[in-house]
């Protein structure tokens, strides 16, 4: 169970922060193919994350 709850924790986190990162992506322009795979590389794997981290204790109040 501890092992899940810190996959939990992990994917809830990343799934919060990762929006952080299209800023870069956004400025520089998706001007080419590298550019569009990243930007749906980082969609498929933020979706991920809030899948896992949906579950995440810590996110609500007690």
């Amino acid at each position: 169970m501890y092992a899940w709850s810190t996959v939990t924790a992990i994917g809830f986190w990343i799934g919060t922060l990762l929006p952080i990162v299209y800023l870069p992506v956004f400025i520089t322009g998706i001007d080419s193919v590298q550019a569009l795979s990243l930007l749906f590389g980082l969609l498929v794997v933020h979706a991920l994350a809030l899948i896992v981290g949906h579950g995440y204790d810590g996110s609500r109040i007690r």
